[in-house]
């Protein structure tokens, strides 16, 4: 019976705080700032005690999952719409590198290294600090680096080059299944995909895992592989 319990709250809590999260927006998911952070620990520490302990009454810890989401839906929406009190709660955007010069008071606020800062330039492809002109740890703690001009990777707007803007390709067969709706929005038919796929070898819908084509045309095909082992053809 202990184990039907604790599959039943599983379930509940799980499905409460999915919902929950997806009210209160995506951002939550993609970034932590420090009291989205805390949350989230206090919040497993509730469910946490919930799942392994049956006796614990399981709707006040229902009760303290929508409070704990619905505080830090208040807070997050008190940050938006007063920076006074968000400077004061939250970490804000802090430059540590400034006209290619470490600041080193900025640096031992946030308890950031020498070696923090070189690892995560290494990590953006940056091995010479010559490179860089600003560097600033954003509130989620991650680093955005601005390079000096003469670093910077060339742009068709510096070449004054205009190129067409590229559209996003559209799914035509998914694991056989053909998109008939993504079809039509290309202005295409299931005639015109059949003979393309002819002149790639291909005599049946069924034996394409993934095709896609952009607006202006261009076809992408994999087909079905039967599986094998890899090191067959390739020696790693």
């Amino acid at each position: 019976m202990d184990y039907l319990i604790i599959a039943l709250r599983i379930i509940s809590v799980m499905a409460l705080f999915l919902f929950l999260v997806l009210k209160t927006g995506r951002r939550k998911i993609a970034e932590l700032p420090v009291y989205d952070f805390l949350s989230i620990i206090v919040l497993g520490s509730v469910i946490g005690a919930d799942i392994a302990e049956p006796n614990i009454p399981h709707l006040p810890v229902l009760f303290a999952v929508v409070l704990i989401i619905a505080l830090q839906y208040l807070v997050s929406s008190l940050l938006i719409n007063n920076k006074k009190i968000a400077r004061k709660i939250t970490f804000g955007p802090t430059v540590i590198i400034q006209n290619g010069q470490f600041i080193k008071a900025n640096m031992k606020r946030l308890k950031y290294s020498i070696e923090n800062v070189l690892m995560v330039l290494r990590e953006k492809d940056i091995f010479d600090l010559n490179e860089v002109e600003y560097a600033i740890v954003e509130g989620s703690g991650s680093i955005s680096v601005l390079r000096k001009p003469q670093y910077l990777p060339l742009t068709p707007s510096d070449m004054k080059l205009n190129p067409d803007a590229k559209g996003l390709s559209l799914p035509l067969i998914i694991d056989g299944k053909v998109q008939d709706g993504n079809l039509q929005q290309l202005k295409r038919d299931r005639p015109w995909l059949a003979s393309e796929l002819a002149q790639a070898g291909i005599h049946d819908f069924s034996e394409v895992f993934y095709a896609d084509c952009t607006r202006e045309g261009r076809i992408y095909i994999s087909k079905i592989v039967q599986a094998k082992n890899f090191h067959d053809d390739f020696t790693l």
